[in-house]
């Protein structure tokens, strides 16, 4: 038996295997999560959240695992979110061991959890939101969110981060990546990562170029800063966590902070009740009027959109009782 109020308070005084065990609730839809989600409440929405993405090998692992070290050098809590992808097989992590992070192992203000994508194309588990509140409310003052690293389709990395940083590396093809709007939209600060590779500064320039192309900027719009690291060495690392400082100024002072985090939870509100949806639409897989439905679509006596509404007034049918005769 799960004590979740033990857990929870655990969880606080910074005890990994605590957080570790509220995560895994969320990873298995474990029946407690309603009640761990309601506890940890009143502990979250102080956590600053910085989403890494790019194309894989621009070098994710070792930048996460350098900007936790220089947060932890501010005396910050860091809290490491890696998206990995899934084993066809099992659904967990393939890359788990996260072996370039192993440094900051024996941390214990450094709390780093891989999560398998389980075939969501976003980059991010459809649990992401839910592991990222168990880490702001235990207490992490950053929390950096690693994703698959699979280009285009992890556009949603985003939606779950209050700054975005978007790596590039030389001589990968970052430069047509570049020109790409999913990418360059969602990016508020760029590194140009391996700089001391050959084309390191003309990526930047060409990155400078289609930031130039962007949208025209108002008075006061934030202008994404591109920054050049060796992340391996930790060169221009401390410059990556200035420029996200700044970002996180400027997002307090305009007011988009709270505009992103209540676009997030709105997003969250939203998975939860359609997962709620599609489990009861789940449970009628053996129902006969799902069965009757499906038949009637197969022969062509019923379009699918019909259907589908019949399916929805069923659903409420159910959900409101039976209606009176």
């Amino acid at each position: 038996m799960i004590d979740v109020p033990t857990l929870v308070e655990q969880a606080r005084e910074g005890r990994p295997r605590a957080v570790a065990r509220l995560i895994s609730l969320v990873e298995n839809a474990a029946p407690q999560l309603r009640e761990a989600m309601a506890a940890l409440a009143p502990y979250t929405g102080r956590a600053y959240t910085v989403g890494l993405t790019g194309s894989p090998g621009v070098g994710k692992s070792t930048s996460t695992s350098a900007l936790v070290s220089a947060y932890r050098r501010l005396g910050k809590r860091v809290g490491v979110l890696a998206v990995d992808p899934s084993s066809p097989f099992s659904g967990g992590a393939l890359l788990g061991d996260r072996v370039r992070m192993q440094d900051h192992a024996t941390d214990p203000d450094v709390f780093i959890r891989s999560m398998a994508t389980r075939g969501h194309l976003g980059g991010l588990s459809w649990s992401a939101p839910q592991a990222l509140r168990v880490l702001d409310g235990a207490g992490c003052d950053v929390i950096l969110v690693e994703t698959v690293g699979v280009g285009q389709s992890e556009v949603e990395v985003a939606a779950q981060a209050d700054t975005t940083v978007v790596l590039l590396a030389p001589g990968m093809g970052d430069g047509i990546q570049a020109a790409k709007a999913g990418i360059l939209e969602i990016g508020d600060v760029f590194v140009v990562n391996k700089a001391d590779r050959d084309g390191a500064d003309a990526t930047a320039r060409e990155l400078n170029h289609m930031l130039g192309l962007g949208e025209a900027r108002g008075a006061g719009a934030w202008r994404p800063p591109i920054v050049k690291t060796v992340a391996a060495r930790g060169e221009g690392i401390d410059e990556v966590v200035e420029a996200l400082e700044k970002h996180r100024a400027w997002l307090a002072e305009t007011g988009e902070l709270a505009v992103r985090r209540r676009r997030r939870a709105a997003d969250e509100v939203e998975a939860i009740a359609l997962a709620a949806l599609r489990a009861r639409i789940g449970d009628l897989h053996g129902d006969r009027h799902l069965s009757a439905l499906a038949e009637r679509v197969a022969d062509g006596t019923l379009d699918p959109y019909g259907a589908a509404d019949s399916l929805v007034a069923s659903l409420t049918r159910s959900q409101t009782g039976p209606s009176a005769p």
